[in-house]
């Protein structure tokens, strides 16, 4: 038996499927990937950080955008949607469609367990593709925690952390970001896990 060969989208082929979709989905190399919904609590720490720099940068030349902004990720071939976007100055859009962004400063996401690994590894390796890409802020959906990673002068990365009450500067953007907003009114709960018996 001959196996079916997998069709690989190009990028406008991936960008008129997303605009007759019902759902969203994500591109790498080819292949489109379906995002699968967010938990309460996923929606509530990311609509908090959005806030928090909403309010901070109202006054100044930056746009905040959440979870439904396309990000096009420079010589990946990737477009995704990141949870919380910054931009510094003027946004610029692929091939002028003002729904897919092409130079974030400051990126966030919460991890979830089916895509913190991805958060983390590969995804965080194509963001760092993107020029104009700075910051790029990790919050857990299970506890207090946040990881910063900041572009040095040399192109390397540097990661802190934060816990508990403590907070991040975003100095790019001129922002503190403080865990006790971004997790206002979040009831933090482990993940459930399976475990299984062993023999008896």
């Amino acid at each position: 038996m001959s196996s079916i060969p997998k069709h690989y989208y190009t990028p406008d082929e991936y960008l008129e499927r997303e605009c007759l979709a019902d759902y969203k989905s994500e591109i790498f190399a080819g292949e489109i990937f379906a995002m699968a919904g967010a938990s309460r609590t996923h929606n509530l720490i990311f609509g908090n950080a959005s806030a928090s720099l909403t309010t901070q940068l109202r006054n100044r030349p930056c746009e905040v955008y959440a979870n439904d902004m396309r990000m096009q990720v420079d010589g990946a071939r990737q477009y995704s949607y990141p949870d919380v976007v910054v931009v510094y100055g003027q946004p610029q859009f692929r091939d002028g469609r003002e729904d897919t962004l092409s130079n974030p400063v400051v990126i966030v996401e919460v991890l979830s367990p089916s895509t913190e690994a991805n958060d983390r590894g590969e995804k965080f390796m194509r963001y760092r593709q993107t020029p104009s890409l700075t910051d790029y802020v990790l919050l857990s959906q299970y506890v207090r925690h946040v990881e910063h990673f900041v572009e040095q002068p040399d192109g390397s990365w540097r990661m802190t952390e934060a816990n508990g009450e403590d907070a991040i500067l975003l100095s790019s953007i001129g922002c503190v970001l403080l865990l006790a907003d971004a997790y206002n009114k979040v009831t933090l709960e482990p993940p459930v896990r399976l475990v299984l018996d062993g023999p008896r």
